[in-house]
This record gives structure tokens, sequence and C-alpha cells, in this order.
């Protein structure tokens, strides 16, 4: 059995994500549709980025149809603001090719930072070294795996330095740092609502901040580039200000936008998800708190900082050597349970990059590529299904 055969076939006993659109979910659905609702992008999806916001506790959310079109539309409203003093941008080397990728096709010059050794988001000690020789004014922050960053001292030195955060919290959906939701401490950032994440909509979504500015051109780019999005009053000064026939206003294209709306279907799925995202964040704290406790002394692993609340989508170890994560996953197959490697493990070592940038090697993240894996861990599990699995693992190991 090779390394990349990392299911567990197909009726493994422990997926590694679990949908959280439940039977109810969908019974939800039916009824609704049976009323012939509107499915495009309409009334219900402003309710939804309203009900986000208020949750998330800022007071701007754009939806859109993925994660991965977040972080494409953080970085094109931080591009099309006109505040950056040059396209220098530190990036992640673990985390995902999304998290990367808008900043290679608008044009930045993407520079790659080592993983913190503690919760493999970006080791601060080489991000101001990187700050200080290229003048970086954009940072892309991954918060890895539902694990919070230490965004104190990342935050003196945004203070410091004078950078534009953008906070990639895709898969750290309830996540907390010191009482603080992840998703609020970046100028923009970025959730993601696919399968197996926190919270699903099948496929969607968000962009949250708490700059007018910037939620305007999320706005606007999100839909093509017009202005019917925004309210009446940005509307009508941007009809004014560029003397524009009333006939022509809804359609006129003020910046060369993107569609990557969501569905008002994706929305109605997202607010019924909110209703009982505390309490799958919650198990998710559970399940990770406990393998922490059963592996965390044999294993290296991820350790989130004091006051902190984790929310992971999967709980990730580092194996040893290669070898010894090569037989803990054919242990893992043979049991029945899913894994697969740590996220994308270092992306400086991936085609992507390499073919334009040559590869970006570092002590932790390689480690992360070379030897990490997943465990399950999603709300339906419970305290049986954790000692299960982490019982495979030591005795593997």
């Amino acid at each position: 059995m090779t390394l990349h055969a990392q299911g567990a076939g197909l009726n493994p006993r422990w997926c590694l994500a679990q949908d959280t659109i439940d039977r109810q979910d969908i019974e939800r659905l039916i009824t609704w549709l049976r009323t012939y609702p509107r499915l495009t992008k309409g009334a219900l999806t402003l309710d939804f980025e309203r009900q986000w916001s208020e949750w998330l506790g800022r007071p701007y959310s754009v939806n859109c149809n993925s994660g991965s079109s977040a972080n494409l539309l953080m970085y094109y409203a931080l591009l099309r603001s006109g505040r950056l003093r040059n396209t220098n941008v530190i990036v992640p080397s673990v985390g995902w090719v999304t998290s990367i990728a808008p900043a290679i096709q608008f044009g930045f010059t993407p520079i790659m930072c080592e993983a913190d050794p503690d919760t493999f988001g970006l080791d601060l000690n080489h991000l101001e070294t990187l700050l200080k020789r290229h003048d970086a004014h954009t940072v892309l922050l991954v918060q890895v795996l539902g694990v919070p960053h230490r965004m104190h001292e990342l935050q003196q030195l945004k203070d410091r330095y004078g950078f534009y955060l953008l906070e990639d919290a895709c898969a750290a959906i309830g996540a907390e740092y010191q009482s603080k939701k992840v998703g609020t401490f970046g100028d923009m950032a970025s959730f993601s609502f696919y399968f197996g994440h926190q919270m699903s909509t099948i496929e969607g979504g968000m962009v949250s901040t708490s700059d007018k500015r910037f939620a305007e051109l999320l706005l606007m780019l999100r839909s093509h580039g017009w202005s019917k999005d925004l309210d009446s009053v940005s509307h009508q000064e941007l009809v004014s200000a560029y003397q524009i026939d009333d006939f022509h206003s809804p359609f006129v294209f003020y910046e060369p936008g993107f569609n990557v709306r969501s569905t008002d279907l994706n929305a109605f799925l997202g607010i019924e998800q909110l209703k009982k995202l505390d309490r799958m964040t919650g198990r998710r704290q559970v399940n990770h708190d406990l393998y922490l406790q059963k592996l965390g002394t044999r294993f290296y692993t991820q350790r989130p900082p004091k006051d902190s609340k984790v929310a992971s989508i999967s709980f990730g170890l580092l194996g040893e050597s290669p070898e010894q994560r090569r037989r803990i996953v054919r242990a893992l197959v043979a049991e029945g349970i899913e894994t697969r490697i740590f996220s994308a493990g270092n992306l400086g070592l991936h085609p992507f990059w390499v073919n334009r940038y040559g590869k970006a090697s570092f002590p932790v993240a390689d480690r992360v590529h070379h030897c990490g894996f997943f465990l399950p861990n999603h709300a339906l599990m419970n305290e049986h299904d954790v000692t299960q699995i982490s019982r495979v693992v030591m005795e593997a190991a």
C-alpha cells in the first residue's frame, strides 16, 4: 500500500469529514423549495450576510461561491483600493493553493514565509525578517486548521511595519483568540463553507471586513463590477461622479469584476447552519482537546496559544519520519479510518511555486510536508471515536 492510498475503502468506519447538512436541513430545504422561491442571489443572501456579520462581530460581509473566491476578492479589492505602496506580499508555506494563487494571478510579488513551530501559521521571526528585507505592504495569514495564531504578536508587527493583513480563516470558523473570533483580526478575512468544514452551504464563501471602502469594492467585484449591490447613497455618488444616464445606471461597470456570486439556495442552508454552528464547533473543540491529551505527548502537533479556542476541521499530527507516517497511515486505512496529507504540506514544494520561484524549503514546513497527516474530527464524533482512533495511531507508532 502506497502513502497516497489515503482513503479507507468505500465504507470507512470513521470518515475524515462528515457533511454538516443533516436530514433536518434537507427536509427544511425541501419544504422551502415547494414554495417556489427565488433561487438566485436575492433577499435571502442579504439576510445570510447580515446574520453572519452579527455572529462574527464585523459590520460588512459579502457572500460568494467559495472560500477560494473569497480569497480572490480580498486580493483584488486590496489591489483596486489604490492604498498599496507596493505589491510585495508575504504568503504562508503551510496553507492552500488558493491562499496564494490570486497573488500570482494579479501580478503581486509573493514572498514565502516559514511556518510557526507551534501553530503552523506564519513564523513571526521569519516574517519580521522578510518585512525588513522586502518592505511588503501585504501579509496573507492562514489560521491553520482552526488553530488560532499568535495574534497579539502579529498585531504588534502590523503596527510596527504598517502592512495590510488578509486573514484566511477558511478552515477556522468558530475558533477564537483571547475571546475574539478568528476572522476579526485582518483588514479583510475569508471563510469557506465547503463540505467538511465547520459549516457547509454545499459550496460557498464569505469575506468580512470593518472597512466600508473594502466592502464596497468587494460587492462590485463579486458581481461584474457594477454598483447595483451598493447602498443607495454610494450608488448615487458613482452615478453622479461619472454623469451616468439614469437609464444606464444599473448596468454600468465601474470595476473589472467577476461573477462569483452565490445563490439564495446556498444562503437558505447557511442560515440553518448558523443556528447550530456554535454547538458543532464546540464538539470539535472537545474532540481536539481529547486528541491532544491522548497523542500530544507522543507526537509533534499544533500547540494553540494560551486563552484560545480551537475549532479544527481535522486533527493534525507529524510523524517522527516519513517511514513512521507511512506505517501509521497503513494501520489507519486497515482499520477503516480515513486520513490524508496535512493540508497541502509545504506549498513551496509544489510545482505551481517551484516552476516560478524555485523551491522554498523550510525546516518546519518541510516536516509538515513529509511527515504530517490528518485524523478525523467532526461534530458527529464522540469520546469513544477519538479514543479508538488514538489507540490505532499509538499501536502503529
